[in-house]
């Protein structure tokens, strides 16, 4: 594959940047997945697949994440080869576009970190409404 002037000006500008090398330095830390009995995958890889998408956004991914227990084993494996054939799509294109990606993928990383931050809020939020129910029902309140 050839490339023409304008892929080498913007490979010269992105430098080391290849798709998918923003997302691979976070973690799905603090990033639960609800209970799923019905489901079996591998919680680690869908989160990671879904950490790197650049076409849902924040929100989206946790509504998948929320619903996760409510989705058949089918739903569940397709979504992942979506988000997997999206890695590779994206993965695939010209380098005049890694610029553009680049940006993206920085902005969905930034959304990822504020979701891990909106999960540790709840969590803590969570964790004082059940310290101060317990101390109301201790009070007899």
């Amino acid at each position: 594959m050839g490339y023409d002037d304008e892929d080498i000006r913007v490979l010269g500008e992105v430098g080391n940047y290849r798709f998918g090398s923003v997302s691979s330095q976070l973690t799905n830390d603090n990033i639960a997945v609800p209970v799923h009995p019905e489901t079996q995958f591998d919680e680690q890889l869908f989160l990671t697949l879904l950490r790197g998408s650049i076409s849902l956004t924040r929100d989206e991914k946790w509504r998948i994440i929320q619903a996760i227990p409510k989705l058949s084993q089918f739903q569940i494996d397709e979504l992942q080869k979506i988000l997997e054939e999206e890695r590779k799509k994206f993965s695939e294109l010209s380098p005049k576009h890694l610029l553009q990606l680049m940006k993206l993928e920085q902005k969905h990383s930034d959304d990822w970190r504020d979701l891990q931050t909106v999960t540790v809020q709840q969590s803590a939020q969570a964790q004082e409404q059940q310290e101060a129910d317990e101390i109301r029902k201790q009070l007899g309140l």
